[in-house]
């Protein structure tokens, strides 16, 4: 059954994403011809100050949904209604605060934006604001039905609502070029995904509705308490380390690039969002899993994930180093590229930070929290000393830098550490060993493939998309070759042959009946 709401929900992400992207690209070039750079550099500087202010939310969800496998595995109704109404208020409470607090960050706006001529930023950020806040409303909603391996309905529903959203901003900018109804779709849009969303929880799952006057148990209580301590810092120091790239580049830099990097920053992003909705969706197995099975299960179903994570980064590394230049010269303009190094060192970020998926979700699905609280603290501290040194003298790469040291510094170390000791209890050599094998796999890799490819001059958007082919085709034929005797690879193969046997059942029967 995990294996099967694990395929339904990649599948539905994936095919909402194809559509998404899509028309991600249009609005992208749309926004870029209509309101230029600048704006583009606003977007995402209010953005990486906006995130800042969700630190409130203080990793209350996180704890509650860890709370939440238990009883949801064994239909403990009254429990789960209890932690419902708990989260319920929780994000009511949040949901002011973070108002309180953004409000309370306009006046001091023009500290952080450098060189900009764009108009009604207080108003924008008002709006940012507002589109920041209204998601608390029903994330519950959200945490429930993804607790319950039902996260496919919450997928369909937002690729509805971005669809929509996305077409009619499409449509805004390229008939008006009015910024701020722009961002007013955002709003209306949001507050009509969430009735609809309640009213779709509230009739799959009745009990939710039922008036609950128990209080949560001074056990559960005091985890999610310790939890939501540890993991307020955990945010904060994440914040600290991925949520000011902007506003540092916006601060030493200029606004506009701000707006370079984001160009490239989408693509990557993409591509993280692309294998996200497969992990997003297993990581509830996960969590699903660690509360029933024994600890020889968890870990065998583990090391599947972990080669699943390497063949899925790696080949969107492979993928975007090879491919995002010459794709930005085409789409916008050699104009809009940044320095090869930068390049270079924005791919060993998303590799690094992409291979510890797997040895996170065991991690945070196994409650570990308490632990390692000030591990990102510390990662923060040296990212932003060096980050502040480096982009004086070596501008936006030095930001990158600072990042890629703190994270090999840190959490590459503590994350596996401490998972196998507290969870596998076996030898965390035995993960670095397996890291390093699959380092020098997929760097031999790479180079094989830019090989093949630069013998295909990537200056037209036919020869780019062979050239993608070729970054698609040569790592998976060498993947296949190198694993496929491995019972991970074994249990992946049996995994899609499953799912291609019930795809062809099912359309035989379509036929048939047709």
């Amino acid at each position: 059954m995990r294996v099967k709401n694990s395929i339904l929900n990649i599948s539905a992400g994936i095919g909402s994403q194809i559509i998404i992207t899509s028309l991600s690209f249009i609005s992208r070039t749309v926004f870029i011809n209509s309101l230029g750079i600048e704006y583009l550099g606003i977007n995402g500087l209010l953005t990486n100050i906006l995130a800042m202010l969700t630190l409130a939310e203080a990793g209350i969800g996180a704890s509650i949904m860890y709370s939440l496998y238990k009883p949801v595995a064994e239909n403990d109704q009254l429990k789960i209604n209890v932690l419902m109404k708990f989260y319920r208020n929780a994000y009511m409470v949040i949901a002011l605060i973070v108002l309180l607090l953004g409000l309370s960050i306009m006046p001091f706006l023009e500290f952080f934006i450098k060189d900009s001529s764009v108009e009604n930023i207080h108003l924008i950020y008002s709006i940012f604001l507002i589109n920041t806040v209204l998601p608390y409303l029903y994330v519950h909603k959200n945490s429930f039905l993804n607790v319950c391996q039902k996260g496919y309905i919450v997928t369909g529903i937002y690729s509805v609502s971005a669809i929509v959203t996305t077409s009619l901003k499409i449509g805004i900018l390229n008939y008006t070029g009015n910024y701020i109804l722009y961002l007013i779709i955002d709003c209306i849009i949001t507050i009509i995904t969430t009735i609809i969303l309640t009213i779709i929880v509230n009739k799959m799952y009745p009990f939710l509705r039922n008036k609950i006057t128990a209080k949560l148990d001074s056990g559960t209580k005091s985890n999610i308490t310790k939890n939501v301590k540890a993991i307020v810092l955990q945010n904060i120091g994440n914040y600290l380390v991925f949520g000011t790239d902007n506003i540092l580049i916006s601060s030493f830099v200029s606004v506009t690039a701000v707006g370079l990097y984001s160009n490239y920053n989408m693509l990557i992003e993409i591509c993280r969002t692309f294998i996200n909705q497969i992990f997003n969706n297993i990581y509830h197995s996960v969590g699903n899993l660690v509360a029933n099975e024994r600890i020889d299960k968890v870990y065998s179903v583990y090391k599947v994930y972990m080669l699943l994570n390497f063949w899925l980064y790696s080949l969107s590394t492979i993928l975007l180093l090879i491919t995002i230049e010459p794709f930005i010269k085409l789409w916008i303009g050699s104009e809009f590229i940044l320095s090869k190094s930068v390049m270079i060192i924005l791919m060993i970020i998303f590799y690094e930070r992409g291979m510890r998926n797997s040895i996170s979700t065991v991690k945070t699905t196994s409650g570990i929290f308490h632990e390692d609280r000030f591990v990102p603290l510390i990662q923060a501290a040296i990212n932003l000393i060096i980050s502040i040194l480096l982009v004086q003298y070596v501008g936006i790469a030095g930001v990158f830098i600072g990042t890629l040291i703190s994270a090999l510094a840190i959490p590459f170390w503590t994350t596996p550490y401490l998972v196998y000791k507290k969870v596998f209890q076996k030898p965390v050599l035995n993960y670095f060993i397996k890291y390093a094998f699959y380092v020098v796999i997929g760097i031999g890799t790479y180079l094989l493939t830019s090989l093949i490819s630069s013998f295909i001059v990537a200056d037209n958007f036919f020869n780019l998309i062979l050239i993608g082919f070729i970054c698609l085709i040569v790592p998976n034929l060498i993947y296949i070759g190198v694993f496929c005797k491995t019972d991970e690879f074994k249990y992946l193969f049996g995994v899609v042959r499953t799912l291609v046997a019930k795809l062809t059942n099912r359309s035989k029967l379509n036929q048939k009946s047709a």
